[in-house]
């Protein structure tokens, strides 16, 4: 069992020493007012690229108005409408494609640390590229319903050769984008989250093969003298549909049924051991499933220095993390590849400071043991050795014999913002990486962020 000796703080087991006394840490005062909006949930960078992709569709629009885009000659210009409508809807899926992510992350933690700070810590923030996801999807679909009434305007008033096959589809398909839109708003998603998967993925199923009935139909009526391959090959809808189709049969074609050794060290938590022949980076995750047609989930890699396979750290947050922990099932379903998450970006950074609570251990654990970012630790959790077992504390004593472990069953909460900057200041680190709940995650990055410190977690957008 590690022991540590000459430390002001932490968590040991014979004992306690002395942990920080929060009155005796002085936080640095705030940047000015409407420095400070940038840092905020508003104008975060998701948000930033979301209403990027919304301005540069708006400008599009009025530019097209002016210019008589969209309708001359007495008639609407379909094709161009639709292409816009299917490259944002594609833009929005292809962003989530594993690959592309894991390039994205690829391109940005490439940077060199000689590089100065406010270009690398503008780099972190790859992971909030889901905000393309949101704006291309929501863009998209108003598009699309401008498609639609420009359809109908030419189906019921006999401009053009449009059938009643060709304006009855996209009926359905503004319907399921519709609804899609509806089940992702936040709160909804929260309270019906099986659901609103269950809907993004049979709905978006549904959509894109409706999508390639209607892309044939329409191609076909207005070709005019060109043959149908032809006009086919031409389209630009024809290729974002290849592309998007691609990238949703990709990951289920490494569906796997796989084995899984399951320790539980207490009710709490689940530590579930891999090894099918796949060793994952640090900073990458895993979707799991027991049903696959109906729910996943994705957990943070904990891949070990020199050892094939990997952990997961499972902690019981829900029905389905509860069964796991209960049954301990031998077999679970995985598939797709283990893609970047938000701590990939550590290797920014010439050090850091990660900052968990709980489980958020387990997306830490693997930069750890791997040292290659230099890094302090702050690890918030109940009762530390009886949650999670002496292996894995020893485990993360034994690369971090400097940690700040605080047992919330025997001192409470803490305020992480100041242990987090306590941490940043004694470390000389460069930046803060947060892995929490919602809550938690927001107060650490903005209590940094708000004072200029570099400071990252998750954003919850998938």
């Amino acid at each position: 069992m590690v022991k540590r000796k000459g430390l002001n703080y932490g968590y040991i087991q014979q004992g306690e020493i002395e942990l920080p006394d929060f009155r005796k840490v002085k936080l640095p005062p705030q940047i000015k007012r409407w420095k400070r909006i940038w840092k905020g949930p508003q104008l975060m960078h998701f948000n930033r690229l979301l209403y990027l992709l919304v301005f540069v569709n708006i400008l599009v629009f009025i530019w097209g108005a002016g210019q008589s885009w969209w309708w001359s000659n007495g008639a609407f210009n379909l094709p161009l409408i639709s292409n816009l409508a299917v490259l944002n809807i594609a833009s929005a899926i292809l962003i989530r494609q594993q690959l592309v992510i894991n390039g994205l992350f690829k391109i940005a933690t490439s940077a060199p640390l000689s590089w100065p700070l406010s270009v690398r810590r503008l780099l972190g923030k790859v992971y909030h590229f889901g905000g393309i996801h949101v704006g291309g999807a929501l863009m998209g679909t108003l598009w699309y319903v401008f498609f639609l009434v420009a359809l109908n305007l030419h189906y019921f008033n006999g401009i053009g050769k449009v059938s009643l096959l060709n304006v009855s589809i996209p009926y359905l398909v503004t319907g399921i984008l519709i609804l899609m839109m509806i089940m992702a708003k936040p709160n909804i998603r929260a309270k019906y989250h099986d659901n609103f998967e269950l809907m993004h993925r049979f709905g978006g199923w549904t959509s894109l093969i409706l999508f390639w009935i209607h892309t044939l139909v329409f191609i076909h009526e207005s070709k005019g003298e060109l043959a149908f391959s032809t006009a086919l090959i031409s389209a630009i809808g024809f290729w974002c549909l290849l592309a998007i189709t691609v990238s949703v049969v990709l990951p289920w074609l490494r569906l796997k049924k796989v084995r899984v050794e399951i320790d539980t060290p207490s009710s709490h938590v689940a530590l579930a051991k891999f090894n099918y022949g796949v060793t994952p980076f640090a900073g990458s995750s895993t979707a799991l499933s027991r049903d696959p047609l109906r729910e996943w989930h994705s957990f943070a890699n904990i891949p070990s220095p020199h050892e094939d396979g990997f952990r997961l750290t499972i902690s019981r947050a829900g029905d389905w993390t509860g069964k796991f922990i209960d049954d301990k099932p031998e077999y679970v379903w995985v598939k797709g590849i283990p893609t970047a998450g938000v701590g990939n970006i550590d290797q920014l950074f010439k050090k850091v400071v990660w900052v968990a609570t709980g489980s958020g251990i387990g997306p830490c654990l693997p930069h750890l043991l791997s040292q290659e970012t230099p890094s302090r630790l702050v690890w918030a959790t109940r009762n530390p050795r009886k949650t999670y077992g002496d292996q894995l504390v020893d485990e993360i004593l034994e690369v971090q014999p400097s940690a700040i472990i605080w047992d919330t069953d025997a001192h409470g909460k803490p305020d992480l913002v100041k242990l987090a900057y306590l941490a940043y200041q004694e470390s000389d680190a460069e930046a803060v990486i947060c892995i929490s709940n919602k809550k938690l995650t927001w107060q650490v990055v903005y209590g940094m962020e708000s004072r200029n410190i570099p400071a990252y977690g998750a954003i919850w957008d998938s």
